[in-house]
């Protein structure tokens, strides 16, 4: 089974979950950036909270980029994705918190 950790490679937290879960690969939505396609699967599943508004790349968002639709301003700043998510076939995740870490350790 693929498990797959969508983040950045700079990010402690992703870091953190590729070390523990064996197996797992990371994609670094930097250097890779998902398509739109994949960014509306992850909305469906997280809304709102696929977004980090707590990072950097938000609090240098100016008040009208900030009300651009959830999924646009993904596709324009990779970054803003919370991370990590962790997809398999079977489960998806978001964060690295004791519930996900319950399903993937």
């Amino acid at each position: 089974m693929t498990i797959t950790i969508y983040g950045i490679k700079a990010c402690d937290t992703c870091r953190k979950a590729l070390k523990e879960i064996e197996g797992s690969v990371l994609h670094d939505v930097r250097d890779a950036p998902l398509s739109e396609a994949q960014l509306k699967v992850f909305y469906d599943l997280f809304g709102e909270k696929l977004l980090n508004t707590r990072s950097t790349t938000w609090r240098g968002l100016s008040e009208e980029e900030r009300q651009i639709a959830p999924i646009e301003l993904l596709l324009a700043h990779p970054t803003l994705m919370k991370r990590p998510i962790i997809a398999s076939q079977d489960h998806t995740t978001i964060g690295w918190d004791a519930a996900a870490k319950a399903i993937w350790l």
